[in-house]
């Protein structure tokens, strides 16, 4: 889904099950679905104000908050960093690129099992995943 600050089409937004779209989430939203670099709270709020004149941090927190508590969007975490928002909701890794500062999504290999490579206990059942690598590219990869 592409994203323009002079988009308003309410047909982007998706229905999310006992969730009320307000004007105010539904920018926030549309700003991380337009801004797939894992931004921080406060870039996001950077980008809505732009279009949405008046909305405050803490509204940006607060409807960040309920799109993550709705499953709209994942929070991610790297060290004593700010929380980062992810709108990839297929299961995935990040690459930290600790020179650049760049976080990169990780797709899955289709068909490769959790059991394929790490030794889970018997019975486990997995509700959620975080897979974090840290380290450096030789070359620059573009969004």
């Amino acid at each position: 889904m592409s994203y323009s600050t002079t988009n308003n089409d309410a047909s982007e937004i998706p229905k999310i099950k006992g969730l009320r779209m307000t004007k105010q989430r539904a920018e926030v939203y549309r700003v991380l679905m337009g801004h797939t670099d894992h931004p921080t709270a406060n870039e996001v709020y950077d980008h809505a104000r732009k279009n949405m004149d008046g909305i405050s941090l803490a509204t940006v927190y607060n409807c960040l908050e309920v799109l993550v508590d709705h499953g709209a969007v994942k929070q991610v975490n790297f060290d004593r960093e700010p929380s980062r928002y992810c709108p990839n909701l297929v299961d995935h890794g990040h690459f930290h690129d600790q020179t650049t500062g760049v976080i990169h999504d990780v797709p899955l290999k289709p068909g490769v099992k959790l059991s394929d490579f790490l030794d889970l206990p018997a019975g486990c059942e997995i509700r959620d995943m975080e897979i974090t690598l840290r380290g450096t590219l030789s070359h620059q990869i573009s969004h």
